[in-house]
């Protein structure tokens, strides 16, 4: 089964949804990174949930980018998505290593402590969008929750999960998004509360077995769920060597003409996918003539 988002709606429309399998898309990205368990889960988090709020997004060019920025050992995290489904990022510290919780289960909140998230909206305007809050626990969906709330002023309950195997790899990977429209009654709203109170777990609800569709036919249960809609999703980054040699070129005169005076060729490694670019001194000259 490959990676893909549900979008659904229930209620008669005052509520809508999603949900993503995304297992495949955050296997790439710990392959990529060779990240910890700790760093897969809390990056694998981010880019489920970066990769749900860029299926929101309206227009074909528009692209979100979530950033968090934290005191913990991971130090912080970045994940870029678009409207089609195409999701990337990196993690500062792909090493970071913890102890467990009490529960047994991996620390991502102590890995990132306190911080800030951003959300970054580009939507061909002259100004992108950005929202910020502050983090709330680290466990990135409660931190996605409490952003659509305050920043958005979207009622919504975010839940997502990375199961990580014995041997670091990613078993399952997943969650949901569910949001209130602003003429949703209040026994609805109550109903659903209750609702998300005693649910399983993202992870306990992967562990059994459930596509996206059943996790939001779970949830919502009693709201009459309509699936209107399914997406591809993939871990994607659109890095080239052109694209490279563009940032080169921005680099100070003065700064390249150090860099080619040593002689010798470089690597660059593109920060969200690790592909490796090099540049031969001829190369170099011609980026410091453009």
């Amino acid at each position: 089964m490959s990676d893909y988002i549900v979008r659904a709606t229930a209620a008669d429309a005052s509520i809508r949804a999603f949900a993503i399998r995304s297992t495949d898309l955050v296997e790439e990205a710990r392959k990529d990174h060779n990240t910890s368990p700790i760093a897969t889960a809390a990056l694998g988090r981010l880019l489920s949930g970066g990769a749900m709020m860029g299926s929101m997004l309206k227009g074909e060019k528009d692209l979100l980018t979530l950033q968090i920025q934290c005191s913990g050992e991971i130090r912080g995290l970045t994940v870029t998505a678009d409207s089609k489904g195409n999701v990337k990022g990196c993690v500062l510290n792909p090493n970071v290593d913890l102890p467990p919780r009490e529960d047994g289960k991996l620390n991502v909140g102590g890995a990132l402590d306190l911080g800030v998230l951003s959300v970054i909206k580009d939507m061909g305007l002259k100004e992108p969008y950005v929202g910020q809050c502050q983090l709330q626990t680290g466990e990135i969906a409660e931190d996605l929750t409490y952003y659509f709330a305050t920043s958005e002023q979207v009622p919504s309950a975010v839940g997502l999960g990375v199961l990580v195997d014995k041997d670091g790899s990613v078993k399952d990977a997943g969650g949901f998004i569910i949001q209130l429209m602003p003429f949703t009654s209040d026994e609805v709203v109550e109903k659903l509360e209750e609702r998300i109170k005693n649910i399983d777990s993202v992870t306990k609800m992967m562990e059994r077995g459930l596509s996206p569709e059943e996790i939001l036919k779970e949830i919502l249960c009693d709201f009459d769920v309509e699936i209107t809609d399914t997406m591809d999703t993939r871990f994607y980054c659109d890095c080239s060597k052109d694209k490279v040699a563009k940032a080169i070129a921005t680099i100070s005169k003065k700064d390249l003409d150090s860099i080619i005076n040593d002689g010798e060729e470089i690597e660059v490694k593109c920060q969200f996918c690790n592909s490796a670019y090099k540049f031969s001194v001829e190369e170099l000259k011609e980026i410091r003539k453009a």
